[in-house]
């Protein structure tokens, strides 16, 4: 009897505790239910600061490019995630993006963050249920350095990890109902679009440039390398990405990579921060053609423009292609040194100017296609002789007139064209003055400045007095004698002579001394009307 009271007691001392048990882990349970709720708001919250602080480091449009809609974050228990649509893709962020994506994690969370690149299992039906991890399987921590950059002449992956997706969408069947995946997404078609040489507008001023680009094509060796220059609008990125896409069409066993200076520069920086510089030399170095756009942003940085020499020097040494742009030519750019600036000039050095008013009136013609747009000829005569200026303020008086047509539900008329451009009209219509047509005189014949008001009477500086003169009379409204006096306290009577001469040179086709050729009278106008934005 004893002994079953004994055991009655211990049986209810082990009920009593075990209820007790029970409920302080269902307590546990309630209490890490909530905190659960408040980790995960918490880590929207996170993601979505550091989303903003990505973008604000890398570029709005760098981060739409590679962190847009293909490509998640996410933050668990494990660390961060990094989850997109392709291997090639996330492979690129990896090589490109990890140095900032683990700096900025750092100074958001205060804290070492593990990072995992991984490919999302619904987008990609080759993986396993919880993703692929890219690498290998080898977690990126947050201490490890970048991985090296990979090899070949890969520019730009998510043009061709989209184009491998559809392939695959194709012939894939459809997955099966008890198989566990994230919900399916159409991937957003980012990505750069590359110019074509075969909508380069030629003309008289970018002739020479488009007929060497074509050249580096066929893989002529005697343009290597390649410097073209000029001021911003005039196509010099378009010539390279044409380059490009023409080399990668036509031969696409060649590795061609493209990049401007500024990703030359940050790419240098991160490998020689993270120990990758043999990864980066050897993607550089190894490539059949190097296309590097914006030169002069090298200037004031020694160590990038080191690596750049011996780059020029790899590349030239083994045959390999390289093609380059700048705002001006390599004997204004002493700031890169004379080592890399003689290199450049060894090759072709192509100048590109603001297209003629032939080239702008086929600029003009090849954006209404471009925007199916019906287009009289008079109002393609219109914009093209009133926008005296680059191609990017071409395509934004077309995007304006087809804006105008539509809200105005009208088809394209001089009328509606004219009331739709007038204040971009009246923005190019810049008054010339006499010192605009003297500047343009001396630089297109290689004179002193003022020289055109000087005694002299020799006629390397008198015609071009004359042209100048001539000019004056056609652009500006200045009375003869405020031309005369101008013009080295001349006469009016003078002026009158002037332009007779002009106008007898150009009835019988003479020629004038410009530098060391001599070039027909209406070239010479035409070329300087071009630097006065008025031709």
């Amino acid at each position: 009897m004893r002994r079953f009271v004994a055991t009655v007691i211990r049986l209810s001392e082990s009920a009593r505790l075990l209820v007790h048990d029970l409920i302080r882990l269902l307590g546990v349970l309630c209490a890490r239910r909530g905190v659960a709720k408040e980790v995960t708001t918490r880590d929207r919250d996170v993601v979505s600061a550091l989303r903003s602080r990505l973008a604000d480091r890398l570029g709005q449009q760098r981060f739409d490019l590679w962190f847009g809609q293909t490509t998640e974050l996410l933050l668990d228990a494990e660390g961060l995630a990094i989850v997109g649509p392709e291997r090639m893709l996330i492979e690129w962020i990896r090589a490109n993006f990890h140095s900032q994506i683990v700096s900025t994690a750092h100074s958001l969370l205060k804290q070492d963050v593990p990072i995992r690149y991984l490919v999302a299992p619904a987008i990609n039906g080759d993986n396993a249920a919880n993703g692929e991890a890219v690498g290998g399987g080898v977690q990126e921590s947050a201490g490890a350095s970048a991985a090296s950059e990979p090899n070949g002449g890969v520019v730009c992956p998510l043009r061709l990890a989209q184009s491998r997706q559809e392939e695959r969408a194709a012939d894939r069947p459809s997955a099966s109902a008890g198989r566990a995946s994230m919900p399916r997404r159409t991937p957003a078609h980012v990505g750069r679009r590359f110019a074509d040489l075969r909508t380069f507008v030629p003309g008289q001023t970018n002739r020479l440039a488009l007929t060497s680009a074509e050249m580096v094509v066929t893989q002529s060796r005697h343009m290597n390398p390649m410097l073209v220059h000029g001021p911003t609008g005039v196509g010099k990125s378009h010539l390279l990405e044409g380059i490009w896409r023409a080399v990668r069409g036509s031969a696409p066993r060649r590795t061609a990579i493209y990049l401007s200076a500024e990703q030359f520069t940050t790419q240098f920086l991160e490998a020689l921060r993270g120990a990758g510089l043999p990864g980066f030399r050897r993607k550089y170095r190894g490539v059949d053609l190097l296309l590097i756009d914006d030169l002069q942003f090298f200037i004031g940085k020694r160590s990038t423009q080191i690596e750049l020499l011996h780059t020029v020097d790899t590349l030239m040494r083994e045959g390999r292609q390289l093609v380059l742009s700048a705002d001006r030519p390599p004997s204004e750019l002493p700031e890169l040194g004379p080592e890399l600036t003689t290199r450049l000039q060894s090759g072709i050095v192509c100048r590109v100017e603001l297209p003629d008013l032939e080239a702008r009136r086929g600029i003009v013609k090849r954006w209404a296609d471009e925007m199916q747009l019906a287009v009289p000829d008079e109002v393609v005569e219109m914009i093209a002789s009133r926008v005296a200026s680059h191609a990017r303020a071409l395509k934004g008086a077309m995007c304006r007139l087809q804006a105008g047509s539509a809200a105005l539900g009208e088809p394209v008329t001089p009328m509606l064209a004219a009331e739709v451009l007038a204040d971009l009209f009246q923005e190019y219509a810049r008054p010339v003055r006499l010192d605009d047509i003297e500047k343009a005189v001396c630089e297109t014949f290689g004179l002193s400045p003022q020289s055109l008001q000087a005694d002299a009477r020799n006629r390397y500086v008198s015609h071009p007095r004359m042209l100048a003169m001539w000019l004056a009379r056609k652009h500006t409204r200045a009375a003869l004698s405020e031309i005369g006096q101008y013009f080295g306290r001349r006469s009016h009577s003078t002026v009158v002579a002037a332009q007779r001469r002009v106008d007898d040179w150009m009835t019988k086709g003479e020629n004038l001394r410009l530098a060391q050729r001599f070039v027909p009278v209406d070239e010479a106008l035409r070329q300087v009307e071009r630097r006065l934005c008025v031709g």
